[in-house]
């Protein structure tokens, strides 16, 4: 799937930004250098008849990335929550792939629910709409119970989504090759085991089951928080293609315009989206990690509302802990406390100068501490950032991509709702109260506490496993004859259990 048979997908990635104009757009808006857009449209224009013609209806951009498959709406729509970052007019253009897409036809989905669901739609149903918003991968219909006339909310997959968004893929698969090959200092951000990684995120977007349960979870964990609903799941009603969920009123957080109308106060919805996403990677180590303003409303009441639970974050203890602490280290400008932090988790080779490493850091924070966001170029920003991190050796952590990736689009999201949100201020709050309850005295104590209970649970196992290791060492077995397999699959079960037990404790010191 991943030869060189892509190669003609690369190509008329290129061909279709061409003939649909968006190559230029694009160009323009990322403030390419003029022997660069020269190059790309002399390059770009003998292939242009090459590329998908898409829906002369839309904008150059959306027309481009609508047309060439979902993969790459994906990526729209993750540059539609940057308008420092592409322009606000390319911005606000982009917004149309997070909710307005073309749906694909009622009778179609109609019969794949009724054939997942195992049932006619009639017995489930006594009203099934429209589609009332389109996105990349599904599409959402209203409808209303039988019987109980609750309304509900049905998602259903587009038909052959599954082997478009592989075609895609392996297309990007390609592409890091691509990058791999032609430039060796590119390798320590393993652009390839970074497309693996959102690749399973993205298979299981693809398994409605999968979300259902992301949602019921994430329901769970914030439950009790205070302006901020996540709509409860039918599991009677949901399968792989399907999934139902309580009906949510509400307007989009893209809609500024009836944000407004409604009444409701911009800056503190600001502050709360951005607090919220903290709050839920912090104190729960489980996160909605597509935070875009499609799967985001504003109820009648004022909650923020989340839909859309196809890709979720996790974090475990140990990683929030320095996480919170680099964030924490940034707010007090306490750049050498950032550096130590680094090198502890092991982010940073230790054969660097952690010196001048706080001094990167601190040319990094400083401009922008203290700053609302319309002074801030995120753009520059994370160019600079892209430098320090590769002089000092830093490599892709691929389990905080998702982390890094919902930070800038729920920013996004608070920028276009207060384009002057300060948010070192906004977040402090929430990473002090993490701090004050995770990193200290009273962490130390329930750490060590929860290390006795571990240790607990093998202190009958103690003596046989010492006495066992004694054993071993006073009658070696004889190099020429290897234990039975019986024997070596034990061995190897009991030194995973051992080392699993010692890394635990290690972790929780």
């Amino acid at each position: 799937m991943r030869g060189p048979h892509n190669i003609w997908r690369l190509i008329r990635t290129g061909a279709t930004f061409e003939r649909t104009g968006a190559m230029g757009v694009v160009l323009e808006a990322l403030e390419a250098p003029r022997p660069v857009r020269i190059a790309a449209r002399v390059l770009g224009w003998p292939f242009a008849w090459l590329g998908l013609k898409g829906d002369p209806s839309m904008p150059p951009i959306t027309r481009a990335l609508t047309a060439l498959g979902p993969a790459y709406i994906k990526f729209g729509q993750i540059l539609s929550t940057r308008p420092d970052v592409v322009g606000a007019d390319l911005a606000q253009g982009l917004q149309v792939l997070q909710d307005k897409l073309p749906p694909f036809p009622t009778d179609v989905a109609k019969r794949v629910v009724a054939r997942e669901l195992e049932k006619p739609l009639d017995a489930l149903f006594s009203e099934f709409s429209d589609p009332v918003a389109a996105a990349s991968i599904a599409q959402v219909h209203k409808a209303r119970l039988t019987g109980t006339g609750k309304q509900v909310a049905v998602k259903v997959l587009r038909p052959g989504i599954e082997r478009a968004f592989r075609k895609d893929i392996d297309a990007f698969y390609l592409i890091a090759w691509f990058v791999e090959t032609l430039s060796p200092a590119s390798r320590r951000l393993r652009p390839t085991e970074v497309i693996t990684h959102f690749e399973g995120v993205v298979l299981r977007e693809l398994d409605l089951r999968i979300e259902s349960s992301a949602a019921g979870e994430f329901f769970a964990t914030t439950e009790g928080d205070a302006g901020f609903a996540v709509p409860e799941v039918e599991w009677m009603l949901s399968a792989r293609r399907v999934m139902t969920l309580a009906w949510a009123d509400g307007v989009p957080m893209s809609d500024i315009a009836a944000i407004d109308a409604g009444g409701h106060d911009r800056r503190a919805l600001a502050e709360r989206v951005l607090q919220m996403f903290l709050r839920h990677a912090l104190r729960d180590g489980y996160f909605h990690a597509d935070m875009h303003q499609g799967n985001l409303k504003v109820a009648p009441n004022g909650d923020i509302v989340a839909l859309d639970f196809g890709i979720m974050g996790r974090l475990d203890e140990y990683t929030r802990r320095v996480y919170a602490e680099i964030l924490y280290g940034f707010i007090r400008k306490d750049y050498r406390r950032v550096a130590e932090v680094h090198f502890e988790a092991g982010y940073v080779p230790a054969d660097r100068d952690i010196d001048e490493f706080a001094q990167a850091l601190r040319s990094v924070g400083e401009p922008i501490f203290g700053m609302d966001a319309s002074r801030i170029s995120m753009a520059r920003l994370l160019t600079y950032l892209f430098e320090v991190t590769e002089r000092f050796g830093m490599e892709t952590r691929t389990e905080l991509i998702l982390l890094q990736r919902t930070m800038v689009v729920v920013e996004g999201v608070a920028r276009s709702l207060d384009a002057q949100i300060n948010i070192w201020q906004v977040a402090r709050p929430v990473v002090e109260d993490y701090i004050t309850s995770n990193v200290g005295p009273r962490a130390l104590i329930r750490d060590l506490g929860r290390t006795a209970q571990v240790l607990a649970r093998f202190g009958p196992r103690l003596p046989q496993l010492a006495e066992a290791a004694l054993l071993a060492q006073a009658n070696p077995a004889p190099p020429e004859r290897p234990s039975p397999w019986p024997a070596r699959i034990g061995l190897a079960l009991g030194g995973l259990v051992v080392g699993a037990a010692a890394m635990w404790v290690i972790l929780s010191v």
